[in-house]
């Protein structure tokens, strides 16, 4: 009886050493797409554009006391006195917009760092926008980053946004990375790291914008709905909170030279290609797969009949 009794411990040593191995095999040989981040987009739209400093593509909007530009390298921040804007020296009718940031650690709950498109300066009430925002957040819970598209709204109450968010697959406070829109008469392509995360196409006049637009950055207090739908506040005992900036890159077609109206402006995949390339499209459906939060045309509380093109 006792023999036999080793023999079973045995055998079960036996089966748990070998599913251990097996484990073991599997992951080295299917490791997670997770650890390793998005699959290769196979081309690199940031690679087409010389960097600018900031001061020659932008100047300061206002708060220019929580602004500091050193080698090219802007610093904003917000404290309870202020934040800061930025505004580009031209305005666009289509282009590559792209910066490299670097988010605040620790508790940035209700502040909004963002790099957006926008003629609200010059269309009050009535404007068009597009969005890369960055929604502070609590330090046990990772940033929010929004993307939005706005036609002929202001936030007036009567804006109809079009909102998909993201958590990030790397964290955003512990080095640089880059942020672009590409924004040409037939599509808006969000890209981090050169990965297009969104791609909202033009299906009609009235759901696209295609006045010009000015390119815009900011720090703000925005407590009443950035955080959780403004559960949680800006703490200013935590300021001042601070977003940093570099390696800005702008191509496209400047509205203010001389045949703008024809300029098509620029493209996000690869020469010949229609629209993005099946790669692309592979490292964006890994991105929504394993990263999208919420998207404004799978939300059952919106009314659709605003949105068609969903």
């Amino acid at each position: 009886m006792l023999a036999v009794t080793q023999s079973c411990l045995l055998f079960q040593r036996r089966v748990i050493v070998m599913a251990l191995f097996l484990s073991l095999f599997l992951v080295l040989l299917f490791p997670s797409s997770n650890a390793q981040g998005p699959p290769s987009p196979g081309y690199y739209p940031s690679s087409r554009y010389a960097s600018v400093g900031f001061n020659q593509g932008f100047r300061n909007l206002w708060g220019p006391q929580n602004q500091r530009v050193d080698q090219g390298a802007l610093t904003i921040w917000l404290d309870r006195n202020s934040g800061s804007g930025f505004k580009s020296l031209n305005r666009y009718r289509s282009g590559y917009f792209a910066a490299s940031i670097k988010l605040q650690p620790g508790y940035t709950a209700g502040v909004i760092t963002s790099f957006y498109l926008s003629n609200d300066q010059d269309y009050p009430g009535y404007h068009d926008e597009i969005d890369i925002e960055f929604l502070g957040t609590t330090p046990d819970k990772p940033y929010t980053l929004q993307t939005n598209v706005y036609m002929k709204g202001s936030g007036d109450g009567n804006v109809i946004g079009r909102e998909m968010k993201f958590h990030l697959w790397f964290d955003p406070t512990k080095a640089f990375h880059n942020y672009a829109i590409l924004w040409n008469p037939n599509e808006i392509i969000f890209f981090v790291d050169d990965v297009p995360i969104r791609r909202y196409p033009r299906k009609s006049d009235a759901t696209f914008p295609a006045r010009p637009m000015w390119v815009y950055g900011s720090i703000w207090d925005a407590s009443s709905w950035a955080t959780e739908q403004g559960r949680y506040k800006a703490d200013y005992r935590f300021q001042p909170f601070v977003g940093r900036y570099n390696n800005f890159k702008i191509g496209g077609c400047n509205a203010n030279s001389g045949g703008a109206a024809s300029c098509w402006g620029p493209s996000g995949a690869p020469p010949g290609s229609r629209g993005l390339s099946s790669q692309q499209y592979a490292a964006m459906t890994w991105v929504q797969r394993n990263y999208k939060v919420y998207d404004y045309c799978q939300d059952p509380k919106r009314d659709h009949t605003h949105t068609p093109e969903c």
